[in-house]
């Protein structure tokens, strides 16, 4: 019987060495009993293309990378803001969408409203009767939840999870492969 395909999803394939990463990540899933799989894993041909073009294509061999994968564990680490990495949003909701179990990690301690609050610099106020909201007018999620509702539920009810660092809060660090492995561990268990 063939290992299970793991998509490895998440901001890493930004950082200058995402391949070594991706490389240390695919170890850590074969450690249990998982074939990872890195979006740049894909070898595209993407000379002489438009950068739209290029981005289209990254696109396509990325979904096609997904619908061959049976899981995704999700670095949702905060990316350039609160939040997590919106194509890592995208692929979290395309592997849900194909009914496959969605697990997620964080490198980051702190909830998501935590995380809006400090963004947010001091400049949220009460809405009455609702919670919080900020400068432009818009409520601030507060679900105790990891990240948007959304992406929480979506893991949840998958099957999967969402696992949080256990270290003090720091930068994000997207090369945590002791809270990525924690999560690898989770979804070994999940049932055949």
């Amino acid at each position: 019987m063939a290992a299970p395909r793991v998509y490895l999803a998440g901001p890493e394939v930004f950082l200058a060495d995402a391949v070594a990463l991706g490389e240390a990540k695919k170890a850590i899933c074969a450690r249990h009993g998982f074939e990872g799989c890195f979006p740049l894993d894909n070898a595209l041909d993407l000379a002489g293309l438009t950068p739209h073009a290029a981005g289209c294509a990254i696109s396509a061999a990325n979904e096609a990378l997904m619908r061959s994968c049976d899981l995704v564990i999700a670095n949702i680490t905060p990316f350039r803001g609160p939040g997590m990495d919106p194509g890592t949003a995208f692929e979290v909701g395309f592997m849900r969408a194909l009914g496959r179990p969605v697990f997620c990690y964080t490198a980051s301690p702190l909830p998501h409203t935590a995380r809006v609050e400090r963004w947010a610099a001091g400049t949220l106020r009460l809405r009455p009767g609702e919670g919080m909201e900020d400068a432009d007018g818009l409520l601030v999620e507060s679900f105790a939840m990891v990240e948007n509702l959304m992406i929480d539920a979506a893991a949840l009810a998958s099957g999967g999870a969402v696992v949080v660092t256990s270290a003090t809060e720091a930068a994000p660090d997207y090369r945590d492969l002791a809270t990525f492995e924690a999560c690898v561990r989770a979804a070994a268990v999940l049932p055949g």
